[in-house]
């Protein structure tokens, strides 16, 4: 298992946080979507390490943007 945790702008409210969530959800591999809603924090438990490129790509198709990786 990997966790990738990384910072999203843009989420105002819980709609927001279900959008990327689910977004999230659909790639490959992964078992569990955490979102902070105050910080904007993402953490994303999956199988293998997540590609960034992935995790972006559902990011900007929910309608948000990925600023940081930590």
């Amino acid at each position: 298992m990997s966790t990738q945790t990384f910072t999203v702008t843009g989420m105002t409210c819980e709609h927001c946080v279900r959008s990327v969530t689910e977004e999230l959800s659909e790639i490959a591999g992964v078992t569990d979507v955490q979102v902070a809603l105050d910080t904007g924090l993402v953490s994303v438990t999956s199988e293998q390490e997540l590609s960034r490129e992935a995790a972006t790509a559902a990011v900007d198709e929910a309608g948000y943007q990925v600023t940081s990786w930590n």
